[in-house]
C-alpha cells in the first residue's frame, strides 16, 4: 500500500497534476451516495429523474427532485479535510485541475477554483430556452409558493443543472477533462469507484499518455493492477497528509 510521502513526492516532481473526485469525498461530509446498499436509489426511483420526465411533467419532476435534493443535503453539509486538502494543493500551485463527479458544490465551497463539473451541479438551475440561471433555493421558493415548476420570465421551465438520466454529460466539461487527463504527469483519482463511464475512463486516458496514476479509495477499483500507487484509505485522512507533505517539500 502507498503512503502519503510517496504520493507527495510524485506530485512535487510533476509539472501537471490533475485530480478526479467521486462520491467518497461527499460521503465523508455526510452526504449519502446513490448506488451502495442503503443509498439514495434504495429510497428514490431513478425513473423519476429522467430528462424525458422533466419535459413531459415538469411540476411533478420538480417536486421529486427537490425532495431528493433536500434528502441529499439534510443537515449542515460542509467541506471536509479532503476538500480542503485539494484546495490547498491548488492554491499552492501543485494541482492544475480538479475534475469531479460530485454535484454538491463542496469543492468550490472549500476554495478550489479549477473545478470541472462532469455531472453538473446541484446548486443552480438554468432555463433551456434563454440560458438564464437561478440558485436552486430560489427555484425551491417558487415551487413552495405554489408556482409549480419554476418558470423563467421568458416562459421556459428551469432545469436543475445536474445531469439527468437520458442526458449526455456536458460536452465542454468532458472535452476539458479529457484534455487535462492527456496532459497530466500525475493523475490522482480520489473517492471514486471508477465504475461510471465516461468519467471512469479518464484514468485510462492519463495512463496511455504516460501519467503516474494514484488511486485513493476505500474499495478496490478496476485500476488496482495498473495504478502506480494505490491507497485504500479514507480520503479525509490520506489527502490532508499528502498536502502537508507536499508543502514541506516545497519549503525545502
Amino acid at each position: 500500500m502507498t503512503d502519503p510521502d510517496t504520493v507527495a513526492a510524485a506530485i512535487a516532481d510533476a509539472d501537471e497534476v490533475v485530480a478526479l473526485t467521486g462520491a467518497g469525498l461527499s460521503t465523508a461530509s455526510g452526504i449519502p451516495d446513490f448506488r451502495s446498499e442503503g443509498g439514495l436509489w434504495d429510497e428514490f426511483d431513478e425513473d423519476a429523474f429522467t430528462v424525458r420526465r422533466y419535459r413531459a411533467d415538469p411540476e411533478r419532476f420538480w417536486d421529486d427532485w427537490l425532495s431528493l435534493h433536500a434528502h441529499l443535503f439534510d443537515g449542515d453539509v460542509a467541506p471536509n479535510p479532503a476538500h480542503d486538502a485539494l484546495a490547498r494543493l491548488e492554491q499552492d500551485g501543485q494541482l492544475d485541475a480538479l475534475l469531479t463527479q460530485n454535484v454538491d458544490g463542496l469543492h468550490l465551497a472549500a476554495g478550489s477554483d479549477a473545478v470541472v463539473h462532469l455531472h453538473g451541479t446541484g446548486t443552480s438551475a438554468t432555463c433551456p430556452d434563454c440560458g438564464a440561471s437561478i440558485p436552486v433555493e430560489a427555484a425551491r421558493e417558487r415551487v413552495e409558493s405554489g408556482e409549480g415548476a419554476p418558470t423563467c420570465d421568458c416562459g421556459g421551465v428551469y432545469k436543475p443543472d445536474t445531469v439527468l438520466f437520458g442526458e449526455q454529460l456536458p460536452a465542454a466539461a468532458m472535452q476539458e477533462a479529457r484534455r487535462r487527463a492527456e496532459a497530466a504527469d500525475v493523475f490522482l483519482a480520489a473517492g471514486s469507484s471508477l465504475t461510471v463511464d465516461p468519467a471512469g475512463l479518464l484514468p485510462d486516458t492519463a495512463i496511455r499518455n504516460g501519467a503516474t496514476l494514484v488511486v485513493v479509495n476505500l474499495d478496490r477499483t478496476k485500476y488496482a493492477g495498473r495504478a502506480d500507487h494505490v491507497a485504500r484509505e479514507p480520503v479525509e485522512a490520506f489527502l490532508p497528509a499528502v498536502a502537508d507533505r507536499v508543502a514541506e517539500l516545497a519549503d525545502r
